[in-house]
């Protein structure tokens, strides 16, 4: 949702502190890797109890993730290797945080719930997957309820509360699988739509010596 509708409201808050971050030596690189270690401090203390320290470590993860493009832009450097290093981490810190999470259900004896992180990272994992492989076709595929912002905040807020932690996660299942179900239906029927017809291509007829263009009549049918 975020990156649907508020992506341009986002950008222009980040941008300065990206430029500023660029100024003090920071590089896109540097903040996607120590995002990656701030969501295994997060992971740990999730399957070790520790729910307000993984608040807090939490936060700090989706800064990183928050940051890394603008400073990647504020220093001309964004490339394609800068955009594949961020998008394999964002998926590991994924598995890693649900992880953190199946752990800690194991841990405390919630039997056959540790599934449910695996349910959800299943669907994560389904929404990015639906991206990359409709960018790669030329459609569109982003928005939806439950994007990776939505999910770290709901994740955040899960783990204010024990009483409310496994309710939450079902919230996200629910959520997230509406994400995936939405997306398929939008890229499903924009790929049945006729692809837009070639255009006529410019003939070029030598005469005399020269090259002269002849390019088709339109039809006035």
């Amino acid at each position: 949702m975020f990156d649907g509708k508020f992506r341009q409201s986002v950008d222009a808050t980040t941008a300065p502190i990206g430029r500023w971050l660029v100024r003090v030596g920071f590089s896109a690189d540097v903040l996607t890797g120590s995002g990656l270690v701030f969501a295994g401090a997060t992971a740990w203390a999730i399957a070790e109890g520790m729910h307000l320290w993984a608040v807090v470590l939490l936060t700090l993860t989706g800064l990183h993730d928050l940051f890394d493009g603008p400073v990647a832009k504020a220093s001309h450097r964004a490339s394609q290797r800068g955009s594949f290093f961020d998008s394999v981490s964002d998926r590991l810190a994924d598995a890693t945080l649900l992880g953190g999470v199946a752990f800690y259900l194991t841990a405390h004896g919630h039997g056959q719930l540790v599934l449910l992180p695996f349910a959800i990272l299943t669907a994560t994992f389904l929404i990015s997957y639906q991206r990359s492989k409709a960018e790669s076709l030329g459609l569109v595929a982003k928005g939806g309820l439950m994007e990776r912002a939505e999910r770290m905040i709901l994740l955040g807020v899960g783990l204010l509360a024990s009483a409310i932690f496994i309710p939450v996660l079902w919230i996200m299942l629910v959520l997230t699988s509406m994400t995936a179900g939405g997306r398929f239906w939008r890229v499903w029927h924009a790929a049945a739509r006729p692809a837009p017809a070639p255009t006529s291509p410019v003939r070029v007829r030598r005469h005399r010596g020269r090259i002269r263009r002849r390019v088709p009549r339109a039809s006035r049918h």
